[in-house]
Parts: C-alpha cells; structure tokens; sequence
C-alpha cells in the first residue's frame, strides 16, 4: 500500500504591533483570533517564530523546555499586559534541528539560547492565534547587521522543517515609529507606495526584487529605517521553497502609516 506524502505546512508573515490602549484596537486583532478559520491547516506539531525584536550577531535559537513570557516593550503600555501569560511549552528539539540544518547548509556558527522565553512578537500574535497555548514554540533570532540575502538562505535551510511545523515570520510590512504622525487622516503616501509595490513585487513572484528591497523598493528607507522587521519576511518567503505562490490573507493599516499586510506563501512541492 501506498503512503501519501507528507502534509507540508504553508508558511507566514504575519504582523505583531501592540496597542497601549487594548487588544482590538486594529483590525489585525479580529484577523488573528479567526487564524484558524482563515488558514485551515492541519494543528502543526510545533510552531517556528521568527522574531523582530530578537536582534543577535548570529542565527540565534531558543531551546527552552518552558517558554517564559517576556514583557519587552515600552513603559506606556497598560498594566494589565503585564499579567498576561502565554504558557507554550518550549520546542528545544525543533530548536537543534534549526540549528542543524542551518550548519548543514553554511552558516558557521549558530547559537543557542535556553534561557530565553517568547518576546512579544511571538507570544502577542500566538495568544490569539492559538489561546489554547498546547503547541511546542522555538523563537530564531534576525541579524540586522546582515541582509535580505543572508535571511533568505536562512529560510531556504529550514524548508524541511515544513512537514509538521508551521514557521512564521512575525514583523510589519511597514515599520517606522519615529514616522508616525500625530494627527489623523489618511495613509501616508510614503507607506502606501511602499506596501503597494510590496505586495506586487509578492504576488508577481519577483522574489529576487523583495530580497533586494533596500535598491528596488520605494521609500524603502522611510518604510524600514531599520531592517529588523522586514527580515521574518524574508526568511518566510525562503522556507517556502522555490516557486512558492504568495497572496495577501490581510490588509489594515495603523497609526497612518504602520502596514498590518499579512501572507501566506504556499508550495505542493
């Protein structure tokens, strides 16, 4: 008898900006409790987060057995973000096996982390996503002193990982603070053409121009002053595998000029 082949995992970029003043204030939020309904995929055994905001000199996994909650943002956020918990357990098999296969295809030295827990670009958007909180997380870390190239090998090394564990990249299309402004009004040109080419350059499969985004996008500077949140991104985009189709799951838009833009990157092979 014939064994069917295995399910491979679509994989995502998907955004994490908190409020200081609620869980809904975006339509992000809605969009990420109703995760399940949008992707209808298969419960993945573990669950690959690449996060933003943990910034290192190498490709960087955790391999914790409890995955602590980390509260690493900014003081004017409410209390009570501070009490919540996001208990999943920790993945440092997955972990090894990142860390392998990142070996196994060049990167010299990768290093390994037991003591950290989930910052909150992963346990924000996974508290709604998955609120049961059963699913093995192992966070990889970006290197922003590295470029767009660097982090779509990383992604292309951990295409394997696919069969079983769901990898996904936890940034922002766009991701200026410093751009906001403080009135309100409509969506700054800057950041719409910015995420309009974005999402052509995706859904055109013109992958090579959003690894070179830096020269090929527009406001590219004013959109990512630093590279930080647009490197899940790409490592999302390179574990999808060659020929990989992207499409646009979300849409919204915070604060005038902060992309809330979410894809999925789908592969049969």
């Amino acid at each position: 008898m014939e064994r069917s082949p295995p399910f491979m995992m679509d994989t995502f970029f998907i955004p994490h900006a908190m409020s200081p003043h609620s869980f809904e204030t975006t339509e992000s939020r809605p969009f990420l409790r109703s995760w399940k309904e949008v992707v209808k995929m298969p419960k993945p055994k573990s669950i690959l987060i690449v996060s933003a905001h943990w910034d290192t000199s190498h490709p960087t996994v955790n391999v914790s057995r409890h995955n602590e909650t980390m509260y690493d943002f900014a003081n004017n956020f409410p209390s009570f973000l501070y009490q919540v918990k996001y208990p999943a357990p920790g993945a440092p098999q997955l972990g090894l096996r990142v860390k392998e296969l990142l070996i196994k295809s060049g990167f010299e030295t990768v290093d390994e982390d037991g003591g950290r827990g989930l910052d909150h670009a992963a346990w924000f958007p996974l508290m709604l996503m998955y609120p049961e909180a059963d699913i093995p997380v192992c966070e990889l870390s970006v290197q922003s002193s590295k470029d767009g190239t660097h982090h779509y090998h990383i992604g292309k090394a951990l295409s394997p990982l696919r069969e079983g564990v769901l990898i996904i990249g936890s940034g922002g299309a766009t991701n200026n603070v410093a751009g906001i402004p403080q009135e309100e009004g409509e969506v700054l040109p800057w950041a719409l053409h910015f995420n309009n080419w974005l999402e052509d350059s995706l859904l055109s499969g013109r992958h090579e121009d959003v690894i070179d985004y830096e020269k090929k996008a527009p406001y590219a500077k004013m959109a990512h002053p630093e590279p930080d949140h647009f490197y899940p991104l790409l490592v999302a985009l390179g574990a999808s595998g060659k020929g990989s189709k992207a499409e646009l799951i979300h849409q919204s838009w915070g604060a005038r000029c902060l992309s809330f833009a979410s894809f999925r990157f789908s592969n049969t092979s």
